[in-house]
């Protein structure tokens, strides 16, 4: 009896230790499930961009995000915040360092995904409200917002809008643009992650679950309707006739940042690319243009102090016979221009437009004293800053009214729609994305153009140094588009609008409209803990 009592004691006291050591085994990993999660839900969210056209992955991705932050303080949701911040930037800017090496690029990428972090924060904050899915997707865009304008203008690449070109929410572009756009999506993941959530827990009852199962519904349901509703306002019908355009890309000798040492070559590339086209329509293969489109950098030659570029442009404008939009590197009375300059095949340059939102740490360097303790290489590259523009462009070309939006500007929702409200009854994007090689940048600005012809209802043409060039509809539709790192030209007959869509005519007011929604439930949220504190105390 006493070695039978012997064993059972034994045998009790080890049956704890052993629940006791795989609970110390698996303790770790459920800690780091919910920031394994955040990363994995933020790769999520790249993987819905361009080019693939996985668009609707954006919606368990902000599910996943939604179940991570449920109920936690801000300060885990600023750290899980920051790692789907770097799920998400650090695959989508990989391009930035393609050819300055991967410094910049995860300097870029930790910079911004401390916005993300602290919209992490925020929808940890405003989770345990009613109604959570629409104060975190107000948030979200908040985020945003702040990303669009802050440091150095801003950086609003990896928009959520921009990912859902080929998406259902896309015709949302006309109701309110981009903020509008990535509201709608962002609301219907987290209604997503609300409806999941309802249908396992079953400890809510009554009124309180009814109530949270509405919202969680019309989060999902809600956007959706008005994707479809918002369908209405796109259009591709000819409102002001139609033109005959012409997009010319000439190819580059090579990718890489080599290319501005042979400025001269990429010049007498797009002049050949446009007499070729103008042999073609003399010979009645190609329709006639009534304008030629060439890209940004296609004359890095300033023509106005170099009378070789002159007259190759010139030599190029009177064999197509039509206005070319020509992209120079310009430098006048000591500064340097990113300019676009309309040339008539009789009159030559008769009209310019300077971009006015450049790039920082590409087209100019903040910070340049710094910089070169850190990188000497990278200032001496970049001697002189460009300036700024400071007037919207509007080209009239054969009677009609082209806006031109130069590449980095697709990304800012205020440089597209200044055009528009000045008049343009087209879009111009040229760009030069050869610096880029192969890389999927140029796919997230094809996208970006995509969403800006719905969010206008205008034509957008996209003429491209290397790659890839486009004719976009204004329903968003691509009609026709080059390869990369080809010679090639596009001619199409396009119409023109002059309507505006409500998007166009609310401007920034649906994007402050969310970001007051963000502050009222932060608000809210804060207020609610403050209270429960006190009661607490008392």
């Amino acid at each position: 009896m006493t070695v039978t009592a012997t064993s059972v004691g034994a045998s009790d006291q080890l049956e704890p230790r052993t629940r006791t050591g795989a609970r110390s085994w698996t303790r770790p990993l459920v800690r780091l499930m919910p920031a394994a999660a955040a990363a994995l839900s933020g790769l999520l969210l790249y993987v819905s961009f361009p080019p693939r056209t996985l668009w609707w992955l954006a919606l368990p991705a902000f599910a996943v995000f939604g179940w991570v932050l449920r109920g936690r303080g801000w300060k885990a949701g600023l750290g899980l915040g920051y790692l789907f911040g770097l799920g998400f930037l650090l695959p989508l800017l990989v391009w930035t360092g393609v050819e300055v090496g991967p410094a910049p690029w995860l300097a870029l990428v930790a910079i911004e995904a401390i916005f993300i972090a602290l919209v992490g924060a925020g929808v940890a904050v405003v989770s345990k409200l009613p109604g959570r899915p629409v104060w975190a997707a107000a948030v979200w865009m908040a985020g945003e917002a702040a990303r669009a304008r802050v440091p150095f203008d801003g950086f609003p690449w990896g928009k959520v809008a921009f990912g859902q070109a080929d998406g259902v929410f896309l015709p949302l572009a006309a109701v309110g643009g981009t903020p509008v756009l990535g509201f709608a999506v962002v609301l219907c993941g987290f209604g997503l992650h609300e409806v999941v959530r309802l249908g396992l827990e079953r400890r809510a009852t009554g009124v309180v679950r009814h109530a949270a199962a509405a919202v969680a519904v019309l989060s999902m349901g809600v956007p959706v309707l008005g994707a479809f509703a918002a369908r209405t306002l796109v259009s591709d019908k000819a409102e002001d006739g139609s033109v005959t355009v012409a997009v010319i890309q000439g190819n580059v000798p090579r990718a890489g940042l080599d290319f501005n040492s042979q400025r001269r070559a990429v010049l007498d590339y797009h002049a050949r690319e446009t007499e070729r086209l103008a042999a073609e329509v003399e010979e009645g293969k190609v329709a006639r243009p009534d304008f030629v489109l060439w890209p940004e950098n296609s004359s890095d030659v300033d023509p106005f102090a170099n009378p070789d570029a002159r007259a190759v442009i010139d030599a190029a404008a009177k064999a197509v016979g039509v206005p070319i939009s020509v992209g120079g590197v310009v430098e006048r009375g000591g500064k340097l221009y990113n300019e676009q300059i309309l040339w008539d095949p009789a009159k030559g340059p008769s009209d310019t437009y300077d971009k006015r939102q450049i790039q920082p740490f590409g087209e100019y360097l903040p910070l340049r004293s710094l910089i070169r303790l850190i990188n000497k290489n990278w200032t001496d590259m970049a001697r002189q800053d460009f300036s700024r523009g400071d007037k919207p462009g509007v080209f009239t070309m054969d009677g009609a009214k082209v806006g031109l939006v130069t590449c980095y500007e697709a990304a800012f929702d205020w440089t597209v729609r200044s055009e528009v409200t000045d008049g343009a009854q087209m879009i111009s994007v040229p760009s030069n994305n050869a610096t880029f090689d192969r890389s999927e940048m140029t796919y997230q600005q094809l996208a970006m153009s995509r969403v800006r012809a719905v969010e206008h209802s205008r034509t957008v043409a996209v003429p491209v140094t290397s790659g890839v060039s486009a004719i976009i509809m204004p329903d968003g539709e691509i009609t026709q588009r080059t390869g990369m790192f080809v010679a090639d030209s596009l001619v199409q007959k396009v119409p023109l609008r002059s309507s505006q869509t409500p998007a166009t005519q609310l401007g920034v007011l649906p994007e402050i409209a969310l970001v007051l929604v963000a502050a009222g439930g932060l608000g809210w949220a804060v207020g609610a803990g403050l209270r429960g504190r006190r009661a607490g105390d008392a």
